[in-house]
């Protein structure tokens, strides 16, 4: 299977529940689900969310 991959960047002041939101959003309506997780020392978190390749599916917003 062919995927395509994204990074999400989400500030370090954003709260769990907000980021959560976001990403649950890409996921229903965009088709992404989440690759990995990394929280850096400075508290910023970076998503990769995956999605199989597929005409026709809108591009992830930043």
């Amino acid at each position: 299977m062919d995927y395509e991959y994204r990074a999400v960047q989400i500030p370090a002041d954003t709260d769990r529940e907000t980021a959560r939101h976001v990403l649950a959003i890409h996921a229903e309506f965009g088709g992404w689900e989440l690759a990995t997780h990394q929280i850096s020392a400075d508290g910023r978190r970076t998503v990769t969310v995956r999605r199989r390749v597929q005409p026709g599916l809108p591009p992830l917003a930043t």
